[in-house]
């Protein structure tokens, strides 16, 4: 048994490894720069967990999902394995104890949000540890042409020249064929090295329903199709509406978006994965570790703006292996909606100069100030005062991130956290604290473990429960043991925060470069375009759109697409059968055009048949007619 299968039967009880995963860690461990590609479910996490056990030092891993780290941090921390992560929100003090402990903690992973490379305390602090690799998650944001771009990405290839001999892995679940080649140039990859797992789903139906009562068509689809389903709604407030008529026909149903707080996701997950409630109504927040094997139906209520965010999603269902069903409900009037999300994403740059300045005038920034202040934001109050609406400012204040003057971080739900100040050996001499304060202490050192050495995420409501007192009294406590400086108390906030990267400028000079602006927009366009195509297309196999756009070649049909289905239904021409036909039409067609009598009498097969493979190759776009003469024609998306 070699050590990589060791490692996974003692850690993970597995006996041996998905797919691709052992030639990602092989190739990984051996020191080679390495770019994953694995689908959503793929096992990412084990490609680099594993090596970096394997290896003497610490792996630093680079994500920018803060809700993921966590769970990933907690998850290794019940395998008794040492973990630590560091993010946006965080105190300065909790930062610097959490850098010390990856210095002399003998940790294997450090977490860590991309915009926490750049601060001189981590640059400072990353010469003293013991890097053996670095992992980027979601490597695709670093990419321009990715869907996802984010500009502290690109800091990750300082730090490689800080670590210029330690090896990089990159993982993503979702890159064109342009971003792949992006990815390893931004890495600077010593040479290509790219493991792609087929993106294929044999067991996952992808279906486009087109129908106005989309509500009606969500119970014909849960009462004909058994078990449990995620629903994906564009905004909080249809996840509710939904949910609530779910409940009213009589079918379990939570919601679950970014704006709940923890305690109340955490339960509402707890119940959709145990089975207890059936169906999830859910924003985009819903996905990030969510790893529920027998999901039978994604259903799309609204449109997701790209093919990529869609094949996240769609990709949730069937991880069991079953039969599952990806489906998205389209009306006409969904067209129009999306189109509008261009300008609401992208809004005019003097609205954009606007928003920066009343930025300032919020924070009463004065000209020159600024660089390195952070401060707590209320989206909501901004647009109060000065008379926005929430979706063009929001999407401004991004604007102005990728632009690199601000940093706006999506809001956070942060729970109470402390650690002690002083040796524990102090702490059993202090005198006079009061009964209260010892007893909440005691309650806290048997509650919690490692609150010496790291800061340890308490619930004032479970201490108010285990000592009898007030959560109120648990607070003010707290509080005053903190100014006492026996310990660090950080109490629960849930809220974005605004970092400005650069001293305030006047507008004259406010400079957002047509990288930033005009080409992510044009890009943003083409997605929508994509994504239209696919819900439109009422020919070509769903399950081909999707593997071409990502670059994937694919010479048969699934066969259980609506469209697969329709054809059949229609043709009566099998999957065999269409693959010969229409290679032997495009060859024909590529070297000469022709005229429908000419192939039928060419091709030696059912006359019926070919007129049918024809008729279904113009429909689709692979063929065009001019003056009764048939040729082959280039198409985008659809082809392969």
């Amino acid at each position: 048994m070699s050590l990589y299968h060791e490692i996974l039967k003692r850690y993970w009880g597995y006996d041996a490894f998905r797919d691709l995963q052992e030639e990602i860690i092989t190739s990984i461990g051996e020191g080679k720069d390495t770019l994953g590609l694995m689908p959503t479910g793929g096992g990412k996490s084990i490609t680099f967990q594993v090596p970096a056990l394997a290896k003497e030092g610490m792996c630093l891993v680079i994500t920018p999902l803060i809700a993921l780290m966590k769970d990933q941090v907690e998850n290794l921390k019940s395998r008794d394995i040492k973990a630590i992560a560091i993010y946006s929100g965080m105190t300065r003090q909790e930062i610097i104890v959490a850098l010390e402990n990856c210095i002399f903690g003998n940790y294997k992973f450090l977490y860590i949000s991309p915009e926490r490379l750049d601060t001189e305390i981590f640059r400072v602090k990353l010469r003293s540890m013991n890097i053996s690799m670095i992992t980027v998650d979601e490597s695709h944001c670093i990419s321009q042409w990715g869907y996802d771009f984010r500009p502290a990405y690109l800091k990750i290839a300082e730090i490689r020249e800080l670590l210029p001999e330690i090896p990089v892995l990159a993982l993503t679940a979702t890159a064109t064929p342009e971003v792949v080649k992006d990815i390893q140039q931004r890495l600077h990859f010593k040479k290509e090295n790219v493991f792609r797992m087929s993106f294929e789903r044999k067991n996952l139906a992808y279906i486009v329903r087109n129908t106005d009562n989309k509500t009606g068509e969500i119970l014909h689809i849960l009462n004909r199709m058994p078990g449990s389903s995620i629903i994906y709604v564009r905004n909080r407030k249809r996840t509710k509406e939904t949910t609530l008529f779910l409940q009213r026909e009589g079918i379990t149903a939570d919601f679950y978006h970014a704006g709940l707080n923890n305690d109340v996701k955490d339960l509402r997950q707890k119940r959709w994965q145990s089975g207890e409630c059936r169906v999830m109504v859910a924003t985009n927040a819903f996905g990030m570790g969510i790893d529920k094997p027998d999901v039978r139906t994604v259903i799309h209520l609204d449109l997701p703006d790209s093919p990529e965010a869609y094949f996240q999603e769609a990709g949730r269902a069937g991880r069991d292996g079953e039969k599952a069903y990806a489906i998205i409900l389209y009306a006409n009037s969904d067209k129009a909606a999306l189109k509008k999300r261009i300008s609401d994403t992208f809004p005019e740059k003097d609205y954009i100069k606007q928003v920066y300045e009343q930025l300032n005038y919020y924070y009463q920034m004065a000209m020159g100030d600024g660089l390195g202040c952070m401060f707590d934001f209320n989206l909501e109050d901004f647009c109060r005062k000065y008379k926005h609406f929430p979706v063009p400012a929001d999407s401004a204040l991004k604007i102005l991130t990728q632009a690199g003057y601000i940093e706006y971080t999506d809001e956070q739900d942060n729970a109470s956290r402390l650690l002690f100040t002083i040796h524990r050996e102090e702490l059993y001499k202090l005198r006079e604290m009061g009964e209260q304060a010892d007893l909440l202490i005691q309650t806290i050192l048997r509650s919690y473990t490692g609150v010496f050495t790291d800061y340890a995420y308490i619930h004032e409501d479970s201490l108010a429960m285990r000592t009898g007192l007030t959560r109120q009294q648990i607070y003010d406590l707290l509080i005053v043991l903190a100014k006492r400086r026996i310990l660090d108390y950080v109490p629960h906030k849930k809220t974005p925060y605004i970092i400005y990267k650069r001293e305030r400028v006047e507008l004259r000079h406010l400079q957002i470069s047509q990288t930033v602006y005009e080409e992510r927009k044009e890009r943003y366009e083409a997605r929508i375009k994509a994504m239209l195509e696919y819900v439109t297309s009422e020919t070509a196999c769903r399950s081909r759109m999707l593997l071409h756009y990502f670059g994937e070649k694919n010479e048969h049909n699934c066969e259980q697409c609506d469209t697969c289905i329709n054809r059949k239904k229609n043709n009566g021409v099998t999957d065999s059968s269409y693959n010969v036909l229409r290679r032997q039409i495009l060859e024909m067609l590529s070297v000469q055009q022709r005229t429908p009598a000419d192939l039928a009498r060419l091709i030696e097969a059912d006359k019926e048949e070919i007129a049918a493979v024809i008729r279904f190759l113009l429909d689709k776009g692979e063929i065009q007619m001019e003056d009764g003469m048939l040729q082959t024609k280039n198409t985008t998306f659809a082809n392969n």
